[in-house]
């Protein structure tokens, strides 16, 4: 059974850090990679990071780069996204998804089939 599982989010004051992590597990763990999306309140979704498969090329969102980074554990299939000097503006849900292809996008996510059940991450001002 193919899963995709997260973990970490939480509510930290601006400047502060978080880790999220994604797992992936069943008949996915092999040919999948992992990109990452936030759905702040009121907006709608939009990519934050990616990794095509192997690892040698990370893209980030503008709007993240520089603070967020992206980790990855092969072993258990996990890859963290760490998230450096947040702001209010980085308030949202947080999903990962696990996908075969890149269409190039990072905001599209119309091709994800596996998604996590989202962390709610919260940046007080």
């Amino acid at each position: 059974q193919a899963r995709v599982a997260q973990s970490g989010g939480g509510s930290v004051p601006a400047g502060g850090s978080l880790r999220l992590s994604c797992t992936l597990s069943g008949n996915i763990i092999n040919e999948y990679y992992i990109s990452w999306f936030r759905q702040p309140p009121g907006q709608d979704r939009e990519g934050v990071a990616v990794t095509i498969p192997g690892g040698s090329r990370t893209y980030y969102a503008d709007s993240v780069k520089g603070r967020f980074t992206i980790s990855q554990d092969r072993a258990g299939k996990t890859e963290y996204l760490q998230m450096k000097r947040l702001e209010p503006e980085d308030t949202a849900l947080y999903y990962c998804a696990a996908g075969q292809r890149w269409s190039g996008d990072l905001h599209d996510s119309t091709t994800y089939r596996y998604w996590g059940q989202g962390a709610q991450v919260t940046v007080s001002s």
